[in-house]
């Protein structure tokens, strides 16, 4: 599941896989903003089937809390 979110997180972002790691933050490493986490949200709903909701969204610090959050809701 790590690579799936990986994938999408450099796809919407336009980082590096090197920058892309568990611990990483969203925002404070990677450089999202609130519309780059909707459009993450989006692209692992397609890609995943696991729908993020809006209140869980910004509760979705580091790429391990996306990670974990898709395993468990699937």
């Amino acid at each position: 599941m790590f690579e799936e979110v990986k994938s999408v997180i450099i796809d919407v972002l336009g980082v590096s896989e090197d920058e892309v790691t568990p611990e990483a933050s969203l925002t404070d490493d990677l450089g999202a903003d609130s519309l780059d986490a909707v459009e993450i949200g989006n692209s692992i709903e397609e890609k995943t089937g696991v729908a993020i909701s809006d209140e869980d969204l910004p509760t979705l610090k580091t790429v391990q809390d996306i990670v974990d959050y898709v395993e468990s809701h699937k």
